[in-house]
């Protein structure tokens, strides 16, 4: 069965349409203010807020209700931006202070502050929206095969790793490909070679450390001799990752094509 994406998008936008939070609630005070039965939201609204729209209602009536229309309208159409925004508020800094929302956004973040109808509709539109590159980037891969297991954090460290290059956080991709390698490593070391790391790094060996370690006792170890070339090309991007900045597409897939071999090499037999 294909999956289309485009039909899956069109869906979305549609259930936004009808049920943009606020929509129905703007279409309500409107429809009750142009048809006369105002007062009935005295049942519904506090106090204050009931005075106050009543005052401006019987300052201008047809105003009033234009008003209502248009903040519903708005809400309806602006709705999936809108959502998005109130996402991306969530992942970075805001400053305090720095402009003021219109006022549909905030009668519509008030009145959706439990049902969380925003923030489903960003997370669906923007998930929606990697499904593809996801995909390609999928087909880049084959499977891991390796002859011996490593560890339950190993392979999460991989998953996580992996998944972030799916899902385009490649920077975190290139992180996590260190941490699976040097949680990798740690579990394939002798034992007394594994004692004198922790007792010479306090427990906090790097990649890095480990490396070093590896290649003064290769034999020792009983580790591929490619392993340390591939593990240090994962270490560099790790570093750059780390110190220097976002990556690209193209060097978070590097670094984790070059992570699965090294694994593969690590752990052969």
């Amino acid at each position: 069965m294909a999956i289309e994406i485009d039909r899956l998008s069109e869906l979305l936008l549609k259930m936004a349409d009808e049920n943009a939070p606020g929509r129905e609630f703007s279409m309500a005070i409107a429809e009750l203010a142009r048809t006369e039965r105002f007062a009935q939201l005295k049942e519904v609204l506090p106090a204050v807020v009931y005075d106050e729209l009543w005052e401006r209602y019987e300052r201008d009536a047809n105003g009033f209700v234009e008003e209502w229309e248009h903040l519903a309208h708005e809400m309806q159409h602006g709705f999936i931006q809108h959502a998005r925004q109130r996402l991306t508020s969530l992942t970075r800094l805001q400053q305090a202070g720095n402009g003021h929302a219109p006022a549909w956004k905030s009668i519509q973040r008030a009145l959706d502050s439990r049902q969380n109808d925003l923030l489903r509709a960003a997370v669906a539109a923007e998930f929606l929206d990697l499904i593809e590159p996801a995909v390609a980037r999928a087909t880049h891969l084959r499977e891991c095969v390796v002859a011996s297991p490593s560890s339950e954090d190993a392979d999460r460290y991989l998953d996580e790793a992996t998944r972030c290059y799916f899902f385009a956080l490649f920077t975190a991709c290139a992180v996590m490909c260190r941490s699976v390698l040097e949680e990798a490593i740690k579990q394939k070391l002798p034992e007394p070679l594994r004692k004198l790391i922790r007792s010479r790094y306090r427990n906090a060996a790097t990649l890095g450390n480990l490396l070093h370690e590896v290649n003064n006792n290769l034999l020792a170890t009983g580790i591929a001799p490619d392993f340390p070339r591939l593990a240090n090309q994962v270490n560099d991007i790790g570093k750059k990752a780390v110190h220097q900045g976002l990556l690209s597409e193209d060097e978070a897939r590097a670094c984790l094509q070059n992570a699965r071999e090294a694994l593969q090499l690590l752990l052969q037999g």
